[in-house]
């Protein structure tokens, strides 16, 4: 029997367990096929909403917390509309969905491996061949977890936001989902014996 890899299974079993992470979510045509790191070594709250810069701002987003380097993927099919730099965001990628979704995916890598020196540049926030304006398939690598921008003093983590229509969405509930078909994906990849 050939030998698979558990990313393998897990392309391989998501993209054929895909199911709508909210009703509502399902009724507009938009679904998260994927959690927006690979692998188990994740930590995320419902960090929505709390302050920012002294109360200044709040978080429109969720923090997904992964060792450096940790490949970010595309959660759902759609269009790169930004890849840049700037100095909240840091290295970030921003991608079309169908129905006006957008996710946005911020702090990506900005260090030469094993060092926080800041000196990584582009090459190591985005997937190498990414481009803006290329379609990008659900589950494709864009980038890689850091804590470029503003999150220098911070845990590596991807700020991670979905927005429809101009308006930043909570994506927690999003997330938790995906990471909740994740985990069964991996319980069964590690029950089975492989060849």
């Amino acid at each position: 029997m050939r030998k698979l890899t558990l990313l393998a299974l897990v392309a391989a079993l998501t993209s054929t367990l895909v199911i709508a992470v909210t009703p509502a979510a399902a009724d507009e045509g938009f679904e998260f096929t994927y959690f927006p790191h690979e692998g188990i070594d994740v930590d995320f709250t419902n960090d929505w909403g709390r302050p920012r810069d002294g109360g200044e701002r709040t978080h429109k987003g969720t923090d997904v917390f992964s060792p450096k380097l940790t490949p970010i993927v595309a959660v759902a099919d759609g269009f790169i509309t930004m890849m840049g730099k700037g100095d909240r965001p840091g290295y970030q990628v921003r991608i079309r969905h169908a129905n006006g979704w957008q996710t946005w995916y911020f702090h990506l890598n900005n260090d030469t491996p094993g060092t926080d020196n800041n000196r990584g540049g582009p090459d190591s926030a985005f997937a190498e061949g990414l481009e803006e304006g290329m379609f990008v398939e659900a589950g494709t690598v864009i980038g890689y977890v850091g804590d470029s921008g503003n999150a220098e003093p911070t845990p590596p983590h991807t700020h991670f936001e979905l927005h429809r229509g101009g308006k930043a969405i909570n994506p927690y509930y999003h997330l938790r989902d995906a990471w909740r078909r994740q985990q069964r994906v991996y319980r069964l990849f590690n029950s089975l014996e492989l060849d």
